[in-house]
């Protein structure tokens, strides 16, 4: 009932009053407009580089466009996102999840937090292996998305391989990236405290300062120390990091430097979920999320360290070039809890994983960007190369843990004898080489209001594995070489300064497998899977609110062995279906909202078996409802009530659509409070997440394990 009525309130909020859309062109561009030069669809930028915020503060303005470089949400042929910061910290989210999952009824999150942060876009998983940071592919933290040192957090729904390049782990729903933070003109000293239900306490220090007769030079300090227990039972989590980020920016030109280090240590902590066997025909109740599904002798410890410089250079008024090159290393070491369901009773098998990883990972990029005019048509153009290159190091062992027992009450047993992993070695590497050359031109019509946008990206990809025996013998495996490009085509129709329409056809590649022993082109390594989307939308801009409805989809492709022929071949396919209607805004004074609806139909439409052919694709929801709202209270100056309410549908937790887990419901409210102390400006914050302690299964399947109980978030940020 809360959920119909709020998304019923959005629904019928009076727009016919709001002020027209700020979206006016400058007088420089009018100007250059009527000499016959053609301007580039520019947006206000902050200080920092980044597109201002839109009305309300949550999102901004327009976003950065892989290739395209930073564009306004009306001129984007994309459905896109940028949070900002000020959405992050009045959120409190410490981690990526937090914030993408929050109000984005496209995004679903299984697990808040985890070993490893993974995330569903248009109903394809994608991970924290392919977050961009600083606008590089695999610079991002290893395992988790941290918040505190990002200025935007950004979404890009749909494939994204022509904007970015291939993801390292084959991405294909969407692209989601980090905007580190950026010196502004005004100096910030800022120490905030936080506390997170149980006794999860932490400090982070935000330091920017600006320097030079023109304040060219800019430098952004972020450092975090957290610790303690969280409010699932037996789980702690600890997270220290320090980032420094250095920029200068000249008349002509503009260098950063960016570096961080992160360290988390986490104990009692779920990966794995649980797991259904062939047995089981009835899932169980979830049980409350303070019950845990790792064992207490489970941990892990996470690090990553990353440096990254960028420059660019305006070589003429309409021609630009830059360059960027990242490094990172670091890797982890755990010991995980995996457990498997066995009957309908519940009996479940404990057993344990012990890994470690420990590689570096290079990314770079370089391009020019410019513009043009051929008769009355303008051209913006650009030319970039992009290279990447992974090599990481395992140890991998499963262990037997001697522990039969009940889900309803499960009884872990004793940690796993590690003596004879502790004395061996590694076990496998794996390298990756990704490298691209993409080229694009965005041909504009009739005073820019018709943009069309062609282009494609050639990509190579390499890859090669080594087996590690006991006694350190290397033994080559699987060997990947290959190569595809991919075309896109898209448009923007701008019917006014306020409203757009807006279409197009990208496509997303994953690496291919090679064949198994048992097919008879064994051995044989498959090109690149191809995953294609095909997208309609518009978007509405009244100047306080704006409001977006897309239509798309997505086919991709998956390989399996034909059970008639015994060939290994790109024979199975995804496709997903659906529709998507956002908004987002200050709707009048004091009242913002952000959220939307998306219904999906993901569809088994080609697979191995006629049993799974035709079905619901598990662990899409088919229908999501997010709604965030804030209210800043006339009667109290300084103090704003907030909710959000996330609604997921019911999800098939296997392909043969014979299990699934139920819908649920969980509402989150706060409050927040701005003064002043002695002179200081003073934030307060207090968050209750899942308010009614809703139990439910988090992921598409058992594998998210409980969803987080309630927790109480407290955080107090003041600037000197």
């Amino acid at each position: 009932m809360l959920l119909t009525s709020m998304l019923a309130g959005f629904a019928l909020l009076p727009v016919s009053g709001l002020p027209a859309a700020a979206q006016a062109v400058t007088e420089d561009e009018e100007a250059a407009k009527q000499d016959g030069a053609v301007a580039l669809g520019t947006i206000i930028l902050q200080g920092g580089g980044t597109p201002a915020p839109y009305a309300g503060g949550q999102v901004a303005t327009g976003s950065a466009v892989g290739l395209l470089g930073n564009k306004d949400v009306l001129d984007t042929p994309y459905s896109t996102v940028a949070y900002t910061e000020d959405f992050v910290q009045n959120r409190e989210a410490q981690d990526v999840g937090a914030v993408i999952g929050a109000t984005d009824p496209s995004v679903y999150v299984p697990n808040k937090r985890n070993i490893f942060e993974t995330y569903t876009i248009r109903g394809f998983s994608g991970s924290a292996d392919d977050l961009t940071f600083g606008g590089l592919i695999g610079m991002a933290p290893n395992m988790r998305g941290t918040t505190e040192m990002a200025e935007r957090v950004e979404v890009l729904k749909g494939p994204s391989t022509f904007l970015y390049g291939m993801p390292p782990g084959g991405s294909v729903g969407g692209a989601v990236a980090l905007q580190p933070k950026r010196a502004g003109d005004e100096p910030l000293t800022r120490l905030t405290s936080t506390y997170s239900s149980d006794s999860l306490y932490g400090i982070h220090a935000d330091i920017g300062r600006r320097f030079g007769a023109n304040k060219e030079w800019g430098i952004r300090v972020n450092a975090v120390s957290r610790d303690g227990d969280t409010a699932v039972d037996g789980e702690k989590h600890g997270m220290n990091m320090g980032a420094l980020a250095l920029d200068w920016r000249g008349e002509r030109a503009r260098v950063s430097l960016d570096y961080y280090n992160i360290r988390e240590k986490m104990r009692g902590i779920n990966y794995f979920g649980v797991s259904a066997g062939a047995a089981v025909t009835v899932l169980p109740e979830p049980r409350d999320g303070s019950n845990t599904l790792a064992a207490p002798w489970s941990f892990n410890t996470n690090s990553t360290e990353t440096v990254l410089l960028r420059s660019e250079i305006d070589l003429t008024d309409s021609i630009t070039a830059w360059a960027a090159y990242g490094h990172k290393s670091g890797g982890y070491d755990a010991l995980i809890t995996s457990s498997q369901i066995t009957s309908n009773a519940g009996a479940l098998s404990v057993s344990g994983v012990r890994s470690q990883r420990q590689g570096s990972q290079n990314s770079g990029e370089v391009g020019v960007r410019g513009s043009f005019v051929t008769g009355s048509v303008g051209h913006d153009w650009v030319v970039t190369a992009t290279s990447y290159d992974s090599s990481n190091t395992f140890k991998d062992r499963r262990f037997a843990v001697s522990s039969v027992t009940n889900i309803q009450n499960p009884d872990w047993g004793p940690a796993p004898d590690l003596t004879a992993y502790n004395a061996s070695g590694p076990t496998s590497i794996m390298d990756l080489k990704l490298a691209s050359l993409g080229l694009s031109d965005t041909l504009k019509f009739m005073d820019d209001r018709l943009q069309v946008t062609l282009g494609l990206r050639y990509q190579t990809v390499k890859s090669a594995s080594t087996a590690i025996s006991a006694t350190g013998v290397h033994t080559p495996g699987a060997r990947y070489d290959s190569s595809k490009t991919s075309p896109a085509i898209a448009f923007v129709w701008k019917a006014s300064e306020q409203l757009s329409f807006y279409g197009n056809y990208i496509e997303g590649l994953s690496a291919g497998q090679a064949a198994p022993a048992t097919a008879v082109n064994a051995g044989e390594v498959l090109p690149p899977y191809q995953t294609r989307q095909v997208e309609i939308g518009a978007k509405w801009d009244l100047g306080r609110l704006t409001t977006t409805v897309a239509l798309f989809q997505i086919e991709k492709p998956s390989a399996y062995l034909d059970p008639v022929t015994l060939i290994y071949g790109t024979f199975g396919e995804q496709r997903n279906r659906g529709i998507e209607l956002n908004a987002f805004g200050e709707v009048q004074d004091g009242l913002r909202l952000i959220g939307g609806v998306s219904y999906t139909d993901a569809k088994v439409t080609k697979a191995s078996t006629a049993a799974t052919t035709g079905k619901t694709a598990a662990g899409t929801p088919a229908f999501m409802a997010k709604l965030g709202v804030e209210y800043d209270l006339p009667s109290l100056p300084g103090l704003t009530l907030n909710a959000n309410v996330n609604h997921t549908g019911k999800r098939y937790a296997n392909n043969t659509n014979t299990l699934s887990l139920p819908s649920f419901t969980v509402l989150d409210i706060g409050a927040r409070y701005e003064t002043e102390v002695r002179g200081n400006p003073l934030t307060l914050r207090a968050t209750v997440q899942n308010v009614t302690n809703e139990a439910y299964w988090a992921g598409g399947s058992l594998a998210g394990g409980y969803g987080a109980p309630r927790t109480v978030l407290l955080s107090a940020s003041v600037d000197f």
